[in-house]
C-alpha cells in the first residue's frame, strides 16, 4: 500500500506531524490541537448515543401525534440500529480508502440532514427511513473518530482520550431519555417532539463547521481495496443477527427471529471464509494477529452486553417494579453515570498505567459487587425498594464500568498501526453495537418471562451477573500492561 501523509495543525514546532502507516505520530499534538480533535470526536459519538436512545422515551408521544402505532415504537429505535451495525465496519474501511476526514464530514453532514427530515416527518414511514438514513450516515461517523485519533494521537494521548469514552457512555446512556423528556415537556413553538431531532441541526452544522476547518487533512490510500463480496457478506451477516436480536426481544423467539438469527450465522461463516482467500480482506489478517486487539474484542463482546443487559434491567425495574415515571428512571440511572465518570477519570489520572489490566480486573470485580449488591436488595425487599436505597449499589456498579470502558478500547486500540485504524475502529464499534442487541434481548427476554417484577429482576440479574463472570477467564488473554507501556515513546 502507498503511504499515506495526514498533515495535522498544532504539533510541536519544528516537527512535521506527519505519519507513515504502522508508525505513531512524530510529534505530540499541542494541547489545542488534542482537544479540537477530541472534542469533535466526542461530540459525534454522543450524537449517536443519544439518538440511540431518545425514542425510548419519546415513542408514545410521537405515536400519539403522527400514528404508526406498536409497529412504530418498535422500529423507531431499531431501524437505527440496524443501520448503523450493519454498516460500521465497511464505513471504517472507506475512510481507510478515502480519508477520514472526508467521510467524517460526509457523515456529520448526513446525520444532521436525515435529524432533520425526522423532525419535520409528517407520517411514520418518513420518520422510519430518515431513521435509517441516520444510522447509515452514523455508520460513515463513528469508526472516522477513532481512526483519526490512532492516526494523529501518541500513545499518552490516546490513553487520556479513552478515559473520556467513560464518562461519555454513563452521560449519554441516560442523557438521551432526559433530554427527550424535557425536550417534550418544553413544547417549544409547539412542535412537542419534534426538537428532539431538530437539535441536531444546530449541533451537526456547529460539528461539521468546525471539522471542516481543523480537522487534520487526509487524502486517504486509494490503494486500498474495499472487498465487496466480503462487505455484502459482512452487512447480511450483522442484518441477520441485529434483526433476529431485535425481533426476538421485541415479539418474542418467532420464526423470524430464530431465521434470522440462523441466517446471521451462516453468513458469519461465508463471512470467515471469505477473510481467508481474499485478497483484500474487510477486516485486515494484521489485526487479528494482534493479541491485545482481539482479545478486547471478546472481552468487550461480554462485557458490553453485561452492561448493557445491567442497564436496561435496572430501567425497567424502576418503571414497572417500582412505579417511577419515566423522567424519575433516568435520574435513577444517575448514579450509575457518576460511578462511571469518577472511575474514567481514575484511569485517566494514571491507575491504568499503575494496574495495567488490574484495572479492568478491578472493574469486573465492582461491576460483581454492585450487581451483586442489588440483587440482595430485590430480593430482600422487592419492590419496596426506594430509588435511594438503590443508589450506592447502582454507583458501585456505575464504578466498575468506569474502570472498564475506556481501558478496553485502549487495549484494542491503542496499539493498532495507521494502515489498521478504519478497520479496527469499525469492528470494536460494530462489536459494540452487537453487544449492545444481545444484552438486551437477553434481558428482556428472561424479565418478561419470569412473572412478577421482584421475580424478574432478580432473575434477571443472575443472568447478568452470570455473563459478567465469563468475562473473568477472557481477561486472562489481556496483555499485562496497555500498549503506550509497552511501546511507549
Amino acid at each position: 500500500m502507498t503511504s499515506t501523509t495526514t498533515t495535522t495543525p498544532g504539533t510541536e514546532a519544528g516537527s512535521s506531524g506527519t505519519s507513515g502507516p504502522g508508525s505513531p505520530p512524530t510529534a505530540t499534538l499541542s494541547k489545542a490541537a488534542f482537544w479540537v480533535i477530541l472534542t469533535l470526536v466526542l461530540l459525534a459519538d454522543a450524537l449517536d448515543m443519544i439518538d440511540s436512545t431518545v425514542t425510548n422515551i419519546a415513542a408514545p408521544t410521537i405515536v400519539a401525534d403522527i400514528g404508526g402505532g406498536e409497529p412504530l415504537i418498535k422500529w423507531l429505535g431499531s431501524a437505527y440500529a440496524l443501520a448503523m451495525g450493519v454498516l460500521l465496519v465497511i464505513g471504517g474501511r472507506l475512510g481507510d480508502k478515502y480519508g477520514q476526514r472526508r467521510l467524517f464530514l460526509i457523515g456529520m453532514t448526513g446525520f444532521t440532514l436525515a435529524s432533520a427530515v425526522c423532525g419535520l416527518s409528517p407520517d411514520p414511514a418518513l420518520l422510519v427511513v430518515a431513521r435509517v438514513l441516520q444510522g447509515a450516515f452514523g455508520a460513515l461517523l463513528i469508526p472516522q473518530g477513532m481512526s483519526i485519533m490512532t492516526r494523529n494521537f501518541s500513545r499518552e494521548q490516546l490513553g487520556k482520550a479513552f478515559g473520556l469514552f467513560g464518562p461519555l457512555l454513563g452521560i449519554s446512556s441516560v442523557g438521551g431519555p432526559i433530554l427527550a423528556g424535557f425536550l417534550i415537556d418544553a413544547d417549544i413553538a409547539n412542535l412537542s417532539w419534534r426538537p428532539i431531532f431538530l437539535i441536531n441541526l444546530i449541533l451537526g452544522t456547529v460539528g461539521a463547521l468546525a471539522a471542516a476547518r481543523l480537522l487534520p487533512q487526509d487524502t486517504g490510500d486509494r490503494s486500498v481495496t474495499v472487498d465487496g463480496r466480503g462487505s455484502a457478506l459482512l452487512a447480511a451477516t450483522m442484518f441477520g443477527l441485529m434483526l433476529g436480536l431485535i425481533e426476538g426481544s421485541s415479539e418474542g423467539w418467532n420464526a423470524l427471529a430464530v431465521g434470522s438469527l440462523a441466517a446471521g450465522l451462516v453468513f458469519l461463516v461465508l463471512f470467515a471464509r471469505r477473510q481467508r482467500t481474499a485478497a483484500e480482506p474487510l477486516i485486515k489478517p494484521s489485526l487479528l494477529k494482534n493479541k491485545g486487539f482481539t482479545s478486547a474484542l471478546v472481552l468487550g463482546l461480554f462485557f458490553f452486553a453485561a452492561t448493557s443487559g445491567l442497564i436496561y434491567v435496572i430501567s425497567l425495574f424502576l418503571q414497572q417494579g417500582l412505579g417511577a415515571a419515566p423522567a424519575d428512571a433516568a435520574l435513577g440511572l444517575l448514579p450509575l453515570t457518576l460511578g462511571i465518570i469518577a472511575a474514567a477519570f481514575a484511569t485517566m489520572g494514571g491507575l491504568t498505567k499503575k494496574l495495567g489490566r488490574g484495572v479492568v480486573t478491578l472493574g469486573l470485580l465492582l461491576t460483581l459487587a454492585g450487581g451483586g449488591w442489588l440483587l440482595g436488595l430485590v430480593v430482600g425487599q422487592g419492590t419496596g425498594l426506594s430509588l435511594w436505597e438503590l443508589a450506592p449499589a447502582v454507583f458501585l456498579t456505575g464504578l466498575g464500568m468506569g474502570c472498564c470502558f475506556g481501558t478496553v478500547f485502549e487495549f484494542a486500540l491503542g496499539d493498532v498501526t495507521a494502515e489498521e485504524a478504519g478497520s479496527a475502529s469499525g469492528s470494536l464499534t460494530a462489536i459494540q453495537q452487537l453487544a449492545n442487541g444481545i444484552g438486551s434481548a437477553l434481558v428482556t427476554t428472561v424479565y418478561f418471562h419470569a412473572g412478577a417484577p421482584a421475580h424478574a429482576m432478580t432473575v434477571a440479574l443472575i443472568v447478568v451477573l452470570a455473563v459478567t463472570v465469563l468475562c473473568l477467564p477472557i481477561l486472562r488473554l489481556l496483555p499485562h500492561r496497555a500498549p503506550e507501556e509497552q511501546h511507549g515513546h
